[in-house]
């Protein structure tokens, strides 16, 4: 659900909101309430920043790994709490502050973060599906050129 609300902006302002609005193909209004959002939680998860990305926009540590990382890294890892953090700490270098922030965002925002690590898996999936279609293709070539007594890279006869 969302409501009209009017906000008095500087000139200047507005025309860099509107510069950026068309750089990404955006409408203005989707761009200022999606800063606004961002703004939002940065300020309340400070050392929490926002980049763009291939999949969209993210929430990442400032000098450090995307939050859906770490999520799923904790989620992955064994043994109780303490010792999740403790392996996901020292495998990614992280101080424990940091892994703390990123679970604090995470109570918050767990649909954003679920949804993340989610289409990590499915692109994982497609890769390595399309590597063995490929892995699969590639044998059959192999095995026909085995059969006329060829070098499938070169043409040349074995």
């Amino acid at each position: 659900m969302s409501s009209a609300t009017s906000l008095q902006l500087a000139d200047e302002l507005r025309s860099r909101l509107e510069a950026e609005s068309q750089r990404i193909d955006s409408p203005v209004e989707s761009l200022a309430a999606a800063l606004l959002d961002e703004g939002l939680r940065m300020r309340r998860f400070s050392g929490i920043v926002f980049r763009d990305g291939p999949t969209g926009r993210r929430a990442g540590l400032v000098n450090g790994p995307d939050v859906w990382e770490i999520i799923r890294d904790l989620q992955s890892a064994t043994g109780d709490h303490a010792a999740r953090v403790s392996q996901v700490r020292d495998e990614a270098a992280l101080a424990g502050s940091a892994i703390s922030l990123a679970e604090q965002y995470y109570e918050s925002y767990p649909a954003e973060i679920d949804d993340r690590i989610e289409r990590h898996y499915e692109f994982v999936e497609q890769l390595l599906e399309a590597n063995e279609t490929e892995r699969r293709a590639g044998a059959d070539v192999e095995s026909r050129a085995g059969d006329r007594g060829t070098s499938p890279r070169s043409g040349m006869s074995l």
